[in-house]
C-alpha cells in the first residue's frame, strides 16, 4: 500500500478513535428523537451533513437540508445537525442562532468545545483533528493533510457510524433503507 494512504489511514484512525462513545451515544438520542432534522455545514463539511441527512432519510427520518428551496421552517423539538470544524463560521453561528430563537434543539460535531457554536448547542461531538482556521495539534491530533481534510474525513466516518448504530437500535435494515433510495435517477 502506498505509504500516504497508510499515513492518511492511520490519521483517520488515531482521530476517530479518540471520540468517546457517549459522545456518540448522546449524538444518536437526541436524533431518533427529533421529529424532524434539519443538517448544514459551509464547503466540505456541508457535503458529508448533505450524506448524512441522506441516510438519515433512508432511515425514515423527516430531514431538510437548509438553504434548499423546499426546507420548512423550523420549530420546537426539531433537530439542527451542523458540523463546523472551527465552531466559528459566521453563517452556520447565524443558524444556529435563529433556530434556538424557535426553540430547537442543536448537535454541533466540530473541533473546539469552546466555539461560540459550541456555546449555542445541546451537545457536541467534538473531533480532535485540526481545523481550517486553527493550526495543527492544537485539538489532538497531528495531519499532514491541508485544511480541515482531517475532520472532514472523521465527520464522514463518525456520521456513517451513527448511521450503522442507528439501523441496529431501530431495526431496520438496508433492504428498508433502499426502498427509499432515490428512484428518479
Amino acid at each position: 500500500m502506498d505509504s500516504v494512504v497508510e499515513q492518511v489511514l492511520g490519521e483517520v484512525k488515531a482521530c476517530v478513535c479518540q471520540i468517546p462513545a457517549g459522545s456518540l451515544a448522546q449524538a444518536r438520542t437526541l436524533i431518533e428523537a427529533a421529529p424532524r432534522v434539519f443538517v448544514s455545514g459551509a464547503g466540505r463539511s456541508g457535503l458529508c451533513m448533505r450524506a448524512f441527512g441522506m441516510r438519515l432519510m433512508h432511515l425514515g427520518k423527516t430531514v431538510y437540508v437548509v438553504g434548499e428551496t423546499t426546507t420548512p421552517s423550523i420549530a420546537a423539538a426539531n433537530l439542527l445537525i451542523l458540523a463546523s470544524g472551527s465552531g466559528r463560521t459566521v453563517s452556520l453561528l447565524a443558524i444556529a442562532e435563529q433556530a434556538l430563537r424557535h426553540n430547537a434543539r442543536i448537535l454541533l460535531f466540530t473541533t473546539d468545545a469552546t466555539s461560540p457554536m459550541a456555546e449555542l448547542a445541546d451537545h457536541q461531538v467534538v473531533i480532535p483533528a485540526p481545523s481550517l482556521k486553527m493550526a495543527g495539534g492544537e485539538r489532538g491530533t497531528m495531519s499532514i493533510q491541508p485544511l480541515g481534510t482531517l475532520f472532514e474525513q472523521s465527520l464522514f466516518i463518525l456520521c456513517d457510524s451513527l448511521i450503522l448504530r442507528m439501523m441496529r437500535h431501530s431495526g431496520v435494515c438496508a433492504a428498508q433503507m433502499f426502498e427509499r433510495h432515490a428512484n428518479l435517477e
